[in-house]
């Protein structure tokens, strides 16, 4: 069962298990006949869940989300608050999360001291020419913009592919006046990586091989691919700088 549920996109996988787990509760009930509370059955039915999913090999905030998913909803059907707040809610995650369940790389958002890491990274700059820096998956612009406005003479491109990032992003970019950022709604894996000298990428685990073997097809030789916090497994970094912000947060580096 467990290699099966390894196919499955992780959020398929909580939820055939949290369903699981609501069933089997379900004939305990029929079967011994007590029924004590909605909240205990939600929490049961929750820690269940979790365990299911402990087992099934999933990361450690899905069993957060396991846990907690039952008893949350049996406290807000509780509360009796109108449908179209969950409406209004549903409709904002899913502007922020759009492509969450496809990519499974969540709006992980770069700190300021991370910004700054990222100046002494960018090339040297030179009189008669400058540089091209890409973010891929660039939340809400913060590391463009920074470094649009420290470094003038790189040009900034953005890629996103939620809406909501990418016209927080956009606004952010016209309202700063940045002439030399600009920022593009769409897939990571639809750019031409070839055309930049610095790659910068805060993504997720799970899409680092694939984007290694990307950047190894398409970057050119004398080029930077950074990742922050998330590593390419079996793939030794030619340099790390270690960023003293909360969430001590690392920048891999290879030099292409």
């Amino acid at each position: 069962m467990r290699p099966l549920l390894k196919k499955l996109p992780p959020s398929i996988a909580a939820l055939l298990l949290q369903s699981a787990a609501v069933v089997l509760m379900l004939l305990t009930v029929n079967v011994t006949g007590r029924y004590d509370s909605p909240l205990l059955f939600a929490l049961l039915c929750g820690l269940l869940a979790a365990t299911f999913s402990f087992f099934a090999g999933l990361a450690k905030w899905w069993l957060v989300i396991q846990l907690m998913f039952a008893p949350a909803l049996v406290l807000m059907l509780a509360v009796e608050l109108p449908p179209t707040l969950f409406l209004g809610a549903f409709l904002l995650l899913l502007l922020v999360y759009w492509s969450t369940f496809r990519t499974q790389v969540p709006l992980y958002l770069s700190s300021n001291k991370v910004w700054h890491a990222l100046e002494h990274l960018l090339p040297v700059a030179k009189a008669d020419s400058g540089f091209t820096f890409i973010d891929l998956g660039s939340g809400l612009g913060g590391v463009l913009t920074h470094l649009a406005s420290i470094r003038p003479d790189g040009r900034y491109i953005g890629v996103e592919a939620a809406p909501l990032p990418f016209f927080w992003s956009w606004l952010r970019i016209r309202l700063g006046s940045h002439r030399n950022c600009r920022v593009q709604w769409g897939s990571l894996w639809d750019c031409d990586l070839s055309q930049y000298d610095v790659v910068f990428a805060y993504l997720s685990p799970v899409p680092m091989e694939k984007l290694w073997h990307k950047a190894c097809a398409e970057m050119r030789p004398g080029t930077i691919f950074i990742s922050s916090t998330f590593t390419v497994l079996d793939q030794a970094h030619h340099e790390t700088v270690q960023v003293d912000d909360l969430h001590h947060s690392t920048l891999f580096i290879w030099h292409m």
